[in-house]
């Protein structure tokens, strides 16, 4: 079987090999920056299987060149850079890997709560600058008490679950808002819930972003969400980039209503300095210092989670074409033929 890895990054996992050994035979593509790459349809043409290992960039070829794949995985959690309703009408499915980092992203986001909470990122930067007159305990701006503050998930999935159980062993209270779920889900997790964004966002000391991105949320913080923000809150983002209005944090930020940020991820990646957000935190202007932190969407990152990612795509795909057993699929609703 021959499987096409597109849009891949180093380093290579040697462990698929040794796992997989002759049952499959990887063909990788690595990511390219010229955006009129195409692949070969011949190349496109010969693999039995499809994995985007990107979660931003699209797939470099049309789908019909794909002639003889029967299935695509996203190899991770988000798929909207996937087209499942093209693959879907070809009768082809379309699945994730929704289980690999669970407990990395959801680390990372209690990481960027901590760095702003506790000023580690700020203490860190004052010493290394000057170790005499950075010895101050007090020039982290956002230090505060978090036993009985307010912490704030949208999105109680997988990784928001995790996110608000390690919450709670912070003595934190935990609400939260998702649209999607059962009535019931605040009885099995003891958590509270509210029904709408911006109650949540009146009672939160703590926001974490835990939602796909999708039509339904993109530009979910704008500045009618920031507006209703309890004042001195502190946002943080290790979901999707797009779903936050930087304008919009940039302008809530300087008027004092957020106090902070913490992002792993942006709505354009690289950061783009040309964001008055990313330009203040980038030229250190004295009124964002100690209050934003960034990471290079790498929230989902560990060696064992990499691993876990890369060996778990594989296998959706080598269950499906040799057992004919479908996991995590995605796009079910657009498929054209039965599963089988």
């Amino acid at each position: 079987m021959r499987i096409l890895k597109a849009n891949w990054y180093p380093p290579l996992n040697e462990e698929l090999t040794r796992l997989f050994g002759s049952t499959v035979d990887f063909d990788i593509d690595p990511i390219s920056t010229d955006p009129d790459y195409r692949l070969s349809n011949d190349r496109a043409a010969s693999a039995d299987g499809l994995i985007n290992c990107s979660a931003t960039h699209l797939l470099p070829a049309d789908l019909d060149a794909f002639s003889n794949v029967k299935i695509v995985v996203r190899e991770g959690v988000g798929y909207d850079n996937l087209d499942l309703e093209g693959w879907g009408a070809r009768g082809i499915p379309v699945c994730n890997v929704p289980d690999y980092g669970t407990t990395e992203v959801a680390d990372h986001a209690l990481a960027l709560m901590l760095a702003l909470t506790r000023g580690t990122n700020t203490y860190d930067r004052l010493l290394n600058s000057d170790p005499v007159n950075g010895w101050s305990f007090s020039r982290a701006p956002l230090v505060r008490r978090l036993r009985g503050a307010t912490f704030g998930v949208v999105g109680l999935g997988r990784i928001g679950l995790a996110a608000a159980r390690r919450a709670a062993a912070f003595d934190m209270r935990v609400v939260f808002y998702d649209p999607h779920l059962s009535n019931g889900v605040e009885l099995s997790t003891g958590y509270e819930r509210v029904h709408s964004l911006n109650e949540l966002m009146a009672i939160s000391d703590i926001l974490s972003l835990h939602a796909p991105r999708s039509a339904e949320t993109i530009g979910m913080i704008n500045a009618a969400a920031l507006a209703a923000a309890k004042p001195g809150l502190i946002l943080i983002n290790t979901a999707r980039g797009p779903i936050v209005d930087l304008d919009a944090l940039y302008d809530a930020m300087r008027d004092g209503r957020v106090a902070g940020a913490g992002l792993d991820v942006l709505p354009a990646e690289p950061a783009d300095r040309s964001q008055k957000l990313i330009a203040a935190w980038a030229a250190n202007e004295p009124w964002i210092e100690g209050r934003l932190v960034l990471s290079p969407h790498a929230a989902f990152y560990s060696p064992d989670a990499m691993n876990d990612m890369q060996r778990k795509a594989v296998e959706c795909i080598l269950t499906y074409v040799n057992e004919g057993r479908l996991t995590n699929c995605v796009n079910r609703e657009y498929l054209k033929t039965p599963l089988r």
